[in-house]
């Protein structure tokens, strides 16, 4: 990190100390609000500066003034979150430290992570269309009580468009929005609809887009093969079928084509590597109830079911074959949700969730000059059933000045495997896991927080049944695999004045039991070391985060937020894989009726702590990965019905690379997006 990023920090953290006793309610979403109201860290609503654990949340307000390109492209605007990108149609964020499937992702509270999710980085957040996206909330360090497995890092919970219900006459209104980005880098067009009656309420809408090859800084120029195409359509509608009973169904299906993984064919001497299609649909129906009860003041019921389908072509430099691959895993899901309020001082919530999923894998070998085609094994066992059933209860007290929280979930599971080569193995993993936290109130706009949080990720059929070759190493079955464990504790303090709002977050996290990947020695098929994965490290990681808002007039401030990870594995005395290097944002940002205007400053030091999995992986390589910062520029202009927006990206073309991605960031480049409400 240069002397310039060094300077600002030491000028920025000195602020805290200065903070004034009036409170305030920051109005806009970009800044630091801790008296806006989250979800999901204690599956029920609380305002910021009272949950005792970290949770950071990204408005659409926001999401419409940036313009993200993609869901895990916003996420890089969220303090904590590092977004790692293998491919230009992927994109996987990191939280305390873990990724993949080590974080769960929620979609309006439903889980989107299922029993084929990936070790590492993977793509699945990407197909999340952005547009549907009112708000993202991010809990870190704890949900494995509040949500069960794989929430060992923490929860993201994608919480999308809802439908309003309208007081007095019915109200049709939608919008059209267009985007273009320079280098035919993206091509988007989505057009929305909504009606509004007393009892009824539906929104939708359909988005079309075209991303070309992206275009790097100073020296990379064109990565190609890098772009891919898109569709997505959603739909949402609400009934009140009385004034304590309300009926939501929702579907949202997005489609993505021919989706290159841009490292492979750079650096693993393939002509054609690519994801097609890359799908995901989701379709729910949740009854709201009020009730009476104390016991049972508040009742959701939820039913979903999704279906998500990944086809892989392969062809090697050279080879006549090409492979294609095709996954498709259909999870059917049950919730039941209680709110209970027995007095003033104590509430709860507690539930049932119930997740099945069936997976179907398939591989067909196709010789291009005789068209044979010869089916083989796929990645996964074919036919496999994946059982998730759980129990909890998390609790909630007020005590004067004090806050405690406290919570249990029970979690079983029951996973059947067909494999070709070793029969029909049955495995019934448990994992009972509790967390706890207290919260001191120093002043009406302060408080200060410590929290414990134990945590599981249960093996999955990627972990046990994977056979052939997934990023660059060729990976063997094994069903001998337990769940991974964490202990989890945060020391925090948050507070908001008349001024400035900020958090300081500091955490420690225990892993034992990891499943990690262990090289067969002397052992190569068609090119690549063997692997098998075992429960074999124990770990920790610990860090600390910072953010700050500063209010210098009603239309200029200043919002920060830094954070720093370091793990390492006990097991073999060396940095723990992937962990990303100190990284943060600054932004400045003036609104004058409306106008808007953002500087924005990203920045990664150097990661030269490296684990032997990192030198040994093409995306990093032995020297690690170089620091960078990147200067960007946003600006809008609004009316009622009419609303324009511009980004100038990357103002110094700088060349640079997210750590572990296998694909560099975007160079100097502009975009405009245009949005007329009808």
């Amino acid at each position: 990190m240069n002397k310039k990023i060094k300077a600002l920090l030491v000028c920025l953290f000195p602020l805290v100390s200065v903070a004034q006793e009036t409170t305030t309610i920051l109005k806009d979403s970009s800044g630091l609000n801790l008296n806006e109201v989250v979800l999901t860290a204690q599956r029920q609503p609380q305002k910021k500066i009272w949950v005792p654990f970290s949770v950071n949340t990204l408005g659409r307000k926001d999401i419409d003034e940036f313009q993200f390109r993609s869901t895990p492209e916003a996420m890089m605007a969220m303090n904590g979150l590092f977004v790692q990108k293998t491919n230009h149609g992927g994109g996987s964020p990191f939280l305390r430290g873990v990724t993949g499937n080590q974080v769960l992702l929620l979609t309006d509270g439903i889980r989107l992570n299922n029993s084929i999710f990936r070790y590492g980085p993977n793509q699945y957040l990407n197909t999340i269309d952005v547009y549907t996206i009112k708000s993202i909330e991010v809990a870190k360090g704890t949900g494995s009580v509040q949500y069960g497995t794989d929430a060992i890092g923490g929860v993201i919970n994608l919480i999308t468009n809802q439908p309003v219900f309208s007081k007095d006459k019915r109200v049709f209104n939608g919008r059209l929005i267009s985007k273009y980005m320079s280098g035919d880098m993206e091509k988007t067009v989505r057009g929305e609809g909504r009606y509004s009656g007393k009892k009824v309420a539906f929104l939708g809408g359909i988005s079309k887009r075209n991303f070309g090859d992206i275009i790097g800084g100073d020296t990379t120029g064109k990565q190609s093969p890098s772009g891919y195409e898109e569709w997505a359509f959603d739909l949402k509608a609400s009934f009140l079928l009385s004034e304590n009973v309300q009926l939501t169904f929702a579907h949202q299906f997005v489609q993505q084509k021919h989706v290159p993984v841009y490292h492979k064919v750079q650096l693993e001497n393939f002509s054609l590597n690519e994801m097609d299609p890359q799908q995901r649909l989701l379709s729910y129906a949740r009854l709201n109830l009020q009730g009476k009860s104390k016991w049972f003041k508040e009742t959701a019921i939820t039913l979903s079911f999704q279906q998500g389908i990944e086809g892989r072509n392969s062809l090697k430099n050279g080879s006549t074959v090409l492979r294609k691959e095709r996954d498709k895993i259909q999870t059917t899901g049950f919730t039941t949700e209680f709110l209970s309020v027995v007095n003033k001082k104590w509430t709860a919530n507690s539930g049932i969730e119930i997740y099945t999923d069936r997976v179907g894998s398939i591989r067909t070998d196709i010789d291009l000059p005789t068209n044979t085609k010869l089916a083989k094994r796929g990645l996964y066992p074919n036919n496999s059933e994946y059982g998730n059933y759980s129990l909890y209860s998390l609790h909630h007290w007020q005590l004067g000045k004090w806050v405690v929280d406290g919570g249990l979930r029970f979690n079983t599971f029951n996973i059947k495997i067909t494999d070709s080569s070793l029969g029909r193995i049955n495995i019934t993993p448990s994992a009972l896991v509790t967390n706890g936290a207290l919260l001191y109130t120093i002043a009406k706009n302060k408080s200060l927080y410590l929290s414990f949080s134990s945590g599981y990720r249960a093996p999955n059929i990627d972990d046990m049944g994977t056979l052939g070759i997934v990023d660059f190493r060729y990976e063997l079955p094994t069903y001998h695999l337990k769940p991974e464990k964490s202990q989890h504790t945060e020391l925090g303090y948050k507070f908001q004045s008349r001024k400035i709002s900020g958090t300081f977050s500091a955490y420690y996290m225990h892993l034992s039991n990891l499943i990690t990947r262990v090289k067969l020695a002397g052992e190569i098929i068609n090119g690549y070391p063997v692997y098998r994965k075992e429960n074999t490290e124990a770990a920790y990681i610990k860090g600390f985060e910072i953010e700050n808002n500063i209010v210098f007039t009603k239309n200029i401030y200043l919002s920060s937020g830094f954070s720093y990870t370091y793990g390492r594995s006990l097991s073999k005395q060396e940095p723990l894989r992937r962990i990303p290097p100190f990284n943060g944002r600054v932004t400045g940002t003036w609104r004058h009726h409306q106008w808007f205007a953002s500087s924005e400053l990203m920045f990664a030091s150097k990661q030269t702590r490296l684990a032997q999995g990192d030198k040994e992986d093409n995306r990093i390589g032995i020297n690690g990965t170089a620091g960078w910062e990147v200067f960007n520029f946003y600006g809008g202009y609004q009316l009622p019905a009419f609303q324009f927006n511009m980004g100038l990206q990357n103002i110094f073309n700088k060349d640079y690379r997210t750590h572990g991605s296998g694909i560099n960031g975007v160079g100097r480049s502009v975009w405009v997006a245009v949005k007329v409400l009808l």
